[in-house]
């Protein structure tokens, strides 16, 4: 196999799966904490795509649970998930891009949430326990208690190596992870493979 036509930079790693066609639709996904919003933001704006944060559509009896440091559930996420996919499966049979940030921390929850389409693609950001501890700790703003980081940890299942993803550790600098994303997703060259 050739190498990358774009060189990942450490922490930078892309599968080895078909790239999808067309306009792709990303799902930036990891723990909370991990840069999910700014990095999927960012990369929505840089794509000239639609961004949806993913925790603006959780219901309130969700919200209220996590505020209370109770972890979700697979039943708790299930509705929230389904709302998700819409906008993705809208998305796919329109023809657009667009950017999604949500955990998505378990196979069967990507799987719901990819549904039937060949063009989403997960962006993994990923970093140690400690590190993602301290930036729960520093955020004021989220409903997401710094109590619910084991339970986020024990939920995430790795991506596989048959699931479209591009994987980058938190430090890296946000700019640097956007435009590398960027480059792969617009340059035929988002897996890993020369074009």
């Amino acid at each position: 196999m050739n190498g990358p036509s774009i060189a990942p930079s450490p922490g930078m790693n892309a599968p080895q799966v078909e790239p999808p066609a067309g306009p792709q639709i990303v799902v930036v996904m990891g723990v909370a904490g991990c840069g999910k919003s700014s990095v999927g933001q960012s990369l929505a704006t840089a794509l000239g795509d639609e961004f949806i944060e993913g925790d603006a559509h959780h219901p309130p009896a969700n919200i209220e649970k996590m505020s209370a440091g109770i972890p979700l559930t697979d039943a708790d996420r299930d509705g929230w998930l389904a709302t998700l996919a819409g906008f993705i499966a809208d998305a796919d049979r329109e023809g657009r891009g667009l950017v999604v940030a949500c955990s998505a921390l378990k196979r069967r929850y990507r799987d719901k949430l990819r549904g039937g389409s060949r063009r989403v693609v997960f962006l993994h950001l990923h970093g140690d326990k400690a590190l993602i501890a301290s930036r729960m700790g520093a955020r004021t703003a989220h409903f997401m208690p710094m109590a619910l980081v084991d339970s986020q940890f024990a939920d995430l299942e790795m991506p596989a190596a048959d699931e479209p993803v591009l994987s980058y550790e938190v430090t890296l600098p946000a700019e640097a992870i956007v435009a590398d994303a960027h480059a792969r997703l617009t340059g035929g060259d988002c897996f890993g493979r020369n074009a």
